[in-house]
């Protein structure tokens, strides 16, 4: 009989933006989904409904879809689905495996003071717990799950191994409370079970759960999901992931220019491993990913590997579709929007922008000599390269230039003539010459913006820089 298919879910909280640790579990579910042919479904838990936000939503949809993480399927609401979550909470009191509990707050604050003295457990036993129907009485009331007393919960998890924890340390945790609505833990399962999930791949701190959920499944007589519990992300100095180290929110990272390629290498690298690899494509990480690679101890997020992992990816992108991500780039940056002239220039550039630039942000400085349009305002150290010597050579250079053919053999070959003539070396020229061409010092190299330029561009440049301060002289 053939294995069923794998079904892996992403489920956020929609209190606030994607945040890098979360981005990694989505991308975990969906590489392990996406490698073996199956699902990856994504279900947003909006039952705090006093902290969930539309707002959030869009923004976890807005990271997933920059992040390329597509999921199958209809989005799934778990508040949407109280019904269905209050209705197997009956089902498990019809079956005996769960409670009603009238016990009041005060009375369970009691119990736990009087056990805290007595040196026990403060886990509540509900005195409901096996009471005649008879004597229930007309009040409000929970429902309860009835946990085992004796015994142990073991959790086979595929990345923290075996886990045992003793029944006596679980409580009957609460699957219904007082007004009729469903809490987290039950809502997780029910959801997890009617939407097929095989796999539950998420944070370790959610593994003390997975001991009570399963209380729910084996009561249901539903079958247990496989489970993979992956360490938290820490910052570089060994602490949980915070604000102190930096972004935290997706969306942040888009707007400082890394290209989502590089990020999802990156995030793929942050806590698994296959062999030395360090950059891989998307295709190798889908056909590579498994659970057993992942490893037991937090990751560190170190911002010089994902630059550098950013940067092979940005030199390997197709020009194209480098492009397009760049513009996204500029509108989720708030910074302007391509001209079509400029869009031309950088297209026509990109071969020569790609190579050492690891984001954006850094390409686009690269480009301004593209983006630029004449007469050009020089940076400072621009405008130092343009000493009246360098103009005076430039303006020498110039009906050289204005008679070759626009080829890079050829304008290699006339530049290194002349330098000849000049009795210097060609690298005498680039400075005056990346001046004039791009108004920084910083440049791809002159041949390469002389080519992207074309001839009556390039000249108009080399001839305005060759007369620039004479006005004042």
């Amino acid at each position: 009989m053939s294995a069923s298919p794998v079904v892996t879910r992403f489920a956020p909280s929609p209190t606030g933006f994607l945040h890098i640790g979360g981005a990694r579990t989505a991308l975990f579910n969906w590489l392990y989904a996406r490698g073996r042919g199956g699902q990856f479904l994504l279900r947003i838990e909006d039952t705090d409904r006093a902290r969930s936000t539309p707002e959030a939503t869009d923004a976890i949809l807005k990271g997933l879809d920059w992040l390329g993480l597509d999921h199958d399927g209809e989005v799934v609401s778990q508040f949407d689905r109280a019904g269905r979550h209050a209705e197997v909470a009956r089902s498990l009191l019809d079956k005996g495996a769960a409670y009603k509990c009238f016990s009041t707050q005060d009375e369970i604050s009691a119990f736990r003071e009087q056990a805290k003295e007595e040196g026990r457990s403060t886990l509540f036993q509900s005195p409901w717990r096996d009471a005649d129907p008879a004597t229930f009485p007309d009040a409000p009331y929970v429902i309860r799950l009835k946990t085992p007393t004796e015994g142990e919960t073991v959790i086979e998890d595929e990345v923290q191994g075996r886990v045992v924890i003793r029944n006596d340390q679980l409580d009957d945790m609460i699957l219904l409370r007082s007004d009729g609505t469903p809490v987290y833990m039950l809502a997780v399962v029910v959801d997890d079970h009617d939407m097929g999930v095989t796999h539950v791949i998420r944070g370790d701190d959610h593994l003390n759960n997975a001991a009570r959920q399963m209380g729910i499944y084996t009561a249901m007589g539903w079958d247990v999901p496989v489970w993979a519990h992956i360490p938290l992300i820490h910052g570089p100095d060994g602490k949980k992931l915070s604000k102190r180290h930096g972004a935290l929110g997706v969306d942040e990272y888009q707007k400082m220019g890394y290209p989502a390629a590089g990020m999802r290498n990156y995030l793929a690298r942050l806590g698994w491993s296959h062999g030395d690899d360090e950059f891989f494509t998307d295709a190798q990480a889908t056909e590579w990913f498994d659970l057993g690679g992942i490893g037991k101890s937090p990751a560190r997020f170190d911002f010089k590997k994902l630059e550098n992992l950013c940067g092979q990816h940005i030199a390997i992108a197709d020009d194209a579709a480098l492009l397009q991500e760049i513009e996204a780039y500029l509108e989720a940056a708030g910074l302007a929007d391509l001209t079509e002239t400029q869009r031309s220039g950088m297209a026509r550039a990109m071969y020569c922008l790609k190579d050492r630039a690891k984001t954006f942000l850094e390409l686009i400085e690269k480009a301004h000599f593209a983006l630029a349009s004449a007469p050009l305002e020089m940076d400072e150290k621009a405008a130092a390269a343009l000493d009246p010597v360098s103009r005076g050579i430039l303006a020498a250079l110039t009906p050289h230039l204005q008679s070759a053919s626009w080829s890079r053999e050829e304008l290699e070959g006339v530049m290194a003539a002349f330098a000849e003539a000049q009795g210097t070396k060609f690298g005498k020229l680039a400075g005056p010459m990346r001046a004039a061409l791009a108004g920084r010092s910083v440049t791809p190299s002159v041949f390469d913006m002389m080519l992207v330029l074309g001839k009556e561009e390039s000249l108009l440049r080399i001839e305005q820089a060759a007369a620039s301060g004479t006005e004042n002289g």
